[in-house]
């Protein structure tokens, strides 16, 4: 996910600057770093080399090695803006989103012995990261390729930034509180938490059909309707992943029913694909193809890619869906064996295995279509 908002970030921060990178060699270097970092910490993870802390796992060493990967990444974006005088909303909100990931990620490298204080922390990097900086991040990534496939007002688009930037800042910070509920932090964070969380994603839900609304009432042209299938099905699961499913079991007279159960599960698979990996694969589709100079290409499999993915997904999602319910309510409710509830959720979890099995065909044939596209010829 990390390397698809750089490279993100790397593709449209000229664009929108109007000049060149400022080192290709930075972000080279910054690439072969992660990459590196990445290899040697699942190859540590097989040896038991782990900091042992859920979603964290990283030893520090390896933690301070991203740090110096995203002090890289900054750099280079900042330099490469401040060499124009052509500053966007877009650019703001790019730069803002990451360094507030950097900044995100050091509250991730402490451990703290007392339980309670280590999670608050470590929900700064898990909740901020994905319902703050990461949302900043796909906010931007979406308005570019919506401004370049239908030619709206810049206007019309880089309202709703504005208003994705008040709400990270007020729901999205505030929002934390609905991880602690039950970690042993003080009873404000029940209300607080509740009222404050899954609200991010509206005003990207609104730029979409904004924007459609204006492509329709000026009549203009979309040049291209494969990323137009991929932006607007990114904001379709982006809303009902992380603001409905989300919002359905984040109040604590839920939350206390539904807290780790398959209903988390179902909210994360939803809210995890569609708000950000359906970006990364906007932009991928959208980019790919200008970087390689292909003005005409068969999209056929690009549109066999995205009904497979996205209907996989539902299938997925609603399989834990229905899994978590028949747990929260016979585990939690009824205070039935949790081994003896897992023989109820089996045949939910067979429908998972189909939907993954789907999304794995998907991925398949996308990596085929990305290396077909990525070997072409210019035209």
């Amino acid at each position: 996910m990390i390397f698809g908002f750089m490279g993100g970030t790397y593709y449209i921060v000229p664009e929108e600057s109007g000049t060149e990178l400022f080192s290709k060699k930075l972000a080279n270097l910054q690439f072969y770093l992660l990459l590196l970092g990445g290899l040697v910490g699942v190859v540590g993870f097989l040896f038991g080399w782990t900091a042992g802390r859920p979603l964290l796992e990283l030893p520090v060493e390896l933690k301070w090695a991203v740090v110096i990967v995203a002090l890289i990444f900054i750099f280079n974006v900042f330099f490469t803006m401040i060499r124009t005088k052509k500053w966007t909303a877009i650019q703001g909100m790019l730069l803002g989103g990451i360094t507030m990931l950097a900044v995100m990620w050091l509250f991730g490298i402490p451990f703290f012995k007392n339980l309670t204080l280590d999670y608050y922390y470590w929900w700064w990097v898990i909740h901020l990261w994905v319902e703050g900086a990461w949302e900043l991040i796909a906010a931007s990534l979406m308005a570019f390729v919506l401004l370049k496939i239908t030619g709206v007002d810049r206007a019309v688009i880089e309202k709703w930034l504005y208003i994705e930037v008040a709400l990270v800042l007020i729901t999205g910070i505030i929002g934390t509180g609905h991880h602690y509920y039950w970690i042993g932090t003080p009873r404000c964070w029940l209300w607080w938490g509740g009222i404050f969380s899954a609200l991010e994603p509206v005003p990207i839900l609104f730029m979409v059909f904004d924007t459609l609304n204006h492509v329709r009432h000026k009549r203009l042209e979309v040049t291209d309707r494969l990323v137009l299938y991929w932006a607007v099905g990114c904001a379709i699961f982006h809303f009902i992943g992380a603001g409905v499913w989300g919002f359905a079991h984040t109040l604590p007279l839920v939350n206390r029913w539904t807290h780790g159960t398959q209903v988390t599960a179902s909210h994360g698979h939803m809210a995890f694909f569609g708000a950000y990996a359906m970006v990364i694969l906007t932009v991928i589709f959208y980019a790919l193809p200008k970087l390689k100079g292909l003005d005409q290409f068969n999209q056929k499999r690009g549109f066999w890619i995205f009904w497979i993915t996205t209907i996989s997904m539902v299938v997925m999602g609603l399989a834990f869906g229905v899994a978590g319910v028949l747990q929260s309510y016979m585990w939690r409710g009824l205070g039935m064996d949790f081994l003896t509830v897992q023989g109820f959720m089996r045949p939910w979890f067979m429908v998972v295995l189909l939907g993954g099995l789907g999304l794995f065909a998907g991925v398949i044939i996308y990596i085929i279509n990305v290396l077909s596209l990525a070997t072409k010829k210019s035209q």
